[in-house]
């Protein structure tokens, strides 16, 4: 029976879980761009002379409202996070909040040019861009979410092993509302689980007839979550599966493809020279233009350090006197140890034993304008000084102090792989899970950090800067 091919039904509207992204960056773009021309027109009435003609585009449309589509998705980047995406309260909140970061930033363009001659600043199509835009990707969300949470647009799939990486992709799945696909059930060949539950989830069958379960339950998927080696039964059952269509999956790849982390906890020491040694190495000209985007972005970062200093530096003396600034060291890439440099926030005497401590939840030891300063993430301005100076990028795993890097390694596997690459100003971990108070905390954070390290390239720095913002304006520092 493993040699016979299945005939599976094809499904094109089962989308996989990563495919609906660029679905949803489609349809944003859509209604954006129905929204564009919705502005012009309401935008061309005011004009009595001209209207909605070739010869009003012409003139009166300045070529920044051209971007405003692309605007658009840019605010809405949160939201393309795929379980805020099928949120509906996420979504209200994640659109509310696009337009109104959107009306803050031309209110402060139309006051600021409010006196040049030359400004052109139109509130008819700015507004209406805005709200129709706002209005209109609500319905188009509202339509997702009705459509891609019901359970016949949803993939299907068979978990292959109810081992140890088995159980720990049914927890993540069981974790995840809503679902991202079905789970029907798990095919193992140990006599022992058959017809037993793994977290909830049924073991239905074995490698005999996997092919069987894949035609009766119209199988789209399987997740192999085998950690030694494939017998050959089940080994050729799969690569008949696949023949008939089933996409096969390994369990680190689709745990990665949910959870934008690593598996540490099911992963053999020979997974990191392969995938940290082999696959991570980056060109010459890759790390050039790395450095080129820290430098370029640093004089950004350092020309809001320099405006902001004079008040930020007269609170904290006001409140706890000097000194303004606070230097430890880390460790950076490869180990380096290197002085990192924020606005001091804590109290003169916090680590008087000289023992590192962990950040805590409105941490006792924070002075009152440092409890500002960390919520907001104001206190890591200087560290542009850092980036500057080649010891820090932009992005990349948060730095620590060496007496906590011990600790660690000592705790949690491959914790000395972030050190592969300098530590960011924000990151993947931090934008994703924010701070670690414990041990357990901390490997979840470090398996975003590895993911980071072993996905990283300049787009995805990219949409971790796009999305660090809503971190900082969330205030969600400690």
């Amino acid at each position: 029976m493993a040699n016979e091919h299945a005939e599976i039904p094809s499904r094109p509207w089962r989308l996989r879980f990563y495919e609906r992204r660029p679905l949803l960056i489609l349809g944003d773009f859509f209604t954006a761009s129905i929204s564009f021309v919705l502005a012009l027109y309401f935008w061309a009435q005011s004009e009595r002379f001209l209207g909605f003609s070739l010869e009003f585009v012409q003139r009166r449309v300045p070529w920044w409202f051209w971007l405003f589509p692309l605007i658009w998705l840019l605010l809405l980047v949160e939201l393309y996070d795929l379980y805020r995406a099928s949120d509906w309260r996420a979504t209200v909140r994640g659109i509310a909040t696009a337009a109104i970061v959107g009306f803050v930033v031309y209110l402060v363009l139309f006051f600021y040019y409010a006196n040049s001659p030359r400004a052109m600043l139109p509130r008819r199509g700015v507004a209406t861009f805005l709200v129709s835009a706002s209005v209109l990707t609500l319905v188009w969300r509202w339509v997702y979410i009705r459509i891609f949470t019901l359970p016949q647009f949803m993939r299907r799939a068979l978990i292959v092993g109810g081992g140890n990486a088995g159980t720990l992709m049914i927890e993540v799945y069981n974790s995840i509302s809503p679902p991202p696909f079905v789970i029907v059930g798990v095919v193992d060949d140990d006599p022992e689980k058959q017809g037993k539950e793994i977290q909830g989830i049924p073991v239905i069958g074995n490698s005999d007839n996997l092919l069987d379960l894949v035609k009766k339950h119209e199988i789209s998927d399987i997740i192999v979550a085998i950690s030694g080696s494939l017998n050959s039964n089940m080994f050729q059952a799969l690569i008949t599966a696949q023949e008939s269509g089933v996409e096969i999956t390994r369990m680190p790849k689709m745990y990665e493809r949910l959870l934008g982390r690593v598996p540490i906890r099911i992963l053999e020491a020979d997974w990191i020279l392969r995938s940290f040694v082999d696959e991570t190495s980056v060109s010459i000209f890759d790390e050039f233009l790395k450095r080129l985007f820290d430098i370029l972005g640093s004089f950004v970062g350092m020309l809001i350090f320099l405006v902001t200093f004079p008040f930020i530096a007269l609170a904290i003396v006001i409140d706890d006197g000097l000194p303004i600034f606070y230097t430890q060291i880390r460790l950076g890439r490869m180990a380096r140890p290197y002085p990192l440099i924020k606005y001091r926030t804590m109290r003169r005497d916090a680590e008087s034993d000289g023992k590192p401590r962990w950040a805590q939840e409105n941490d006792q030891r924070a002075t009152r304008v440092g409890r500002f300063l960390r919520k907001s993430h104001l206190d890591e301005l200087p560290q542009f000084i850092n980036v500057l100076r080649g010891e820090m990028s932009l992005v990349g795993p948060r730095a620590e102090r060496l007496e906590l890097v011990e600790y660690f390694e000592k705790r949690v596997p491959f914790y000395r792989a972030r050190l592969l690459v300098k530590p960011g100003l924000t990151g993947w971990a931090q934008i994703n899970y924010g701070y670690a108070a414990s041990i357990e905390e901390t490997t979840v954070k470090l398996e975003y950090d590895l993911y980071y390290i072993k996905n990283r390239n300049l787009l995805v720095d990219l949409l971790i800067l796009l999305r660090t913002p809503s971190t900082v304006l969330g205030l969600k520092g400690r």
